[in-house]
């Protein structure tokens, strides 16, 4: 995997033209719980998203190592350790910021 560039998108674009990133490493129980939420979520709104394993990115590992699973949304960071799923919803359809 290579460095991950950031992709920013506007606040108020809609929920299709975001982007759900969760940052995760194998074996971590904490990420699997943040991916059901993530593939709820993203499913029901029809966000894309994708994963990025830390152990095979220096960049990811230096910057979010200590706070796995840590969720971005078009790049920037949103969360660690727990996903709620209201506020990722919130996150992906409000558009009034």
């Amino acid at each position: 995997m290579g460095r991950m560039s950031p992709i920013f998108r506007r606040k108020d674009s809609a929920p299709q033209e975001r982007l759900v990133t969760l940052v995760r490493k194998p074996g971590c129980h904490l990420c699997d719980d943040a991916e059901v939420v993530i593939e709820k979520v993203c499913g029901e709104l029809g966000v894309p998203w994708e994963g990025k394993d830390i152990t095979q990115d220096q960049a990811l590992y230096d910057e979010y190592w200590e706070q796995i699973p840590v969720v971005l949304v078009d790049g920037r960071q949103h969360t660690f350790w727990r996903v709620d799923e209201q506020r990722l919803r919130k996150a992906l359809t409000d558009q009034s910021k």
